[in-house]
């Protein structure tokens, strides 16, 4: 049961779950967490890990800890909002519907579409901001508050995994209480050196406090970014980098992503929903990744290469994974195209 003041019982319970390395202070409402050998030095990793691959150890890692993957939610949402924005949406049942299930439950990779991205004053979306990403999350309900501290300490560790150590992780936030429609929260944030690389929310019901859920959020793309240390550009589109302004490269992959999961263009809010014509749009998924994950992920983890100009996909030919998608719109007229469209889920170098 969730007791009144966050600041009473938070930072004790930090201290409990994450022992004597780290030093946990409290200045009025501001919390911050920083571990014993804090340490400003960081050298990036020297082996580069494709989106896939990093996928990959973020899901092993979870599993290690006993939080296993969910599938994605469906990209239209119909509820609050038209596109998923979140995947903390996958909890609405419980948190928001006083219903006892949810709609996804542990480690979420999560894709959706996001119109908040900061923008600098040319209105140029700032690096490390996209339209749409994978929302890489771990959610699920709790039933009490000291489960919120076990799922920070499972996130450090996963973060350690990947080569960004407890001794450069700041966590950090104010203990006010929020509150959106009928659910209430905490959050605290996780700053990799300067780098912010995620969030973890403390969600309520306001009228039925006993429904608490811990909701956790990073970015797949981002994190790369702040493993890597990378160009944010070159990073997310490789060698498509310098081939079109930032804003067109992103509205690109954001029209991939929706026309991947069936959402057509249409009037002003209409809300038509056309799924997919399989017929004419079938997926031959050629590895054990991309024949799980479906055409859920594809769009966010592949690099679109036109059959017309395949030099783009031969700098990826020494691990190079494919999906074919054979689809009536990239039919060429003349008569030796193929009709395929070929995507290399090995992600950007």
């Amino acid at each position: 049961m969730l007791t009144s003041d966050p600041a009473g019982w938070i930072p004790d319970s930090l201290r409990r779950t994450l022992g004597a390395r780290w030093d946990i202070r409290l200045e009025g409402d501001l919390l911050t967490a920083l571990h014993r050998d804090h340490s400003d030095h960081y050298t990036p990793p020297r082996r580069s890990l494709a989106f896939a691959d990093l996928l990959d150890v973020l899901e092993s890692n979870f599993a290690m800890h006993g939080v296993p993957r969910a599938r994605p939610l469906p990209l239209r949402w119909g509820r609050d909002t038209d596109l998923t924005v979140s995947a903390v949406q996958a909890l609405d049942p419980f948190l928001k519907d006083g219903q006892d299930r949810v709609y996804r439950s542990g480690f979420l990779p999560q894709p959706v579409v996001r119109l908040t991205g900061q923008r600098d004053d040319h209105g140029e979306l700032r690096d490390g901001f996209l339209t749409s990403f994978v929302n890489i999350s771990h959610i699920q309900p709790i039933t009490h508050h000291d489960e919120f501290a076990e799922a920070i300490d499972i996130w450090l560790s996963v973060l350690s995994r990947l080569g960004m150590h407890a001794r450069h992780i700041t966590i950090y936030g104010h203990l006010k209480i929020w509150q959106r429609d009928q659910v209430q929260g905490i959050t605290l944030r996780f700053r990799h050196l300067d780098l912010t690389v995620g969030d973890i929310n403390l969600l309520w019901n306001a009228n039925q406090p006993q429904r608490m859920a811990v909701d956790l959020g990073s970015g797949l793309e981002r994190l790369a970014w702040a493993r890597s240390r990378s160009d944010w550009k070159d990073l997310v589109f490789g060698p498509f980098a310098t081939a079109a302004p930032l804003a067109t490269l992103d509205a690109i992959r954001t029209t991939t992503l929706l026309l991947g999961h069936g959402i057509r263009p249409g009037p002003q809010r209409r809300r038509r929903h056309n799924p997919p014509n399989h017929q004419h749009h079938r997926a031959r998924l050629s590895t054990p990744r991309a024949r799980r994950d479906g055409p859920l992920l594809t769009p966010l983890l592949a690099t679109v290469v036109c059959p017309r100009s395949r030099m783009a996909s031969h700098r990826f030919s020494n691990r190079r994974r494919t999906v074919a998608i054979d689809c009536r719109c990239c039919r060429r007229s003349d008569k030796g195209a193929s009709g395929s469209t070929t995507a290399s889920l090995s992600g950007p170098r």
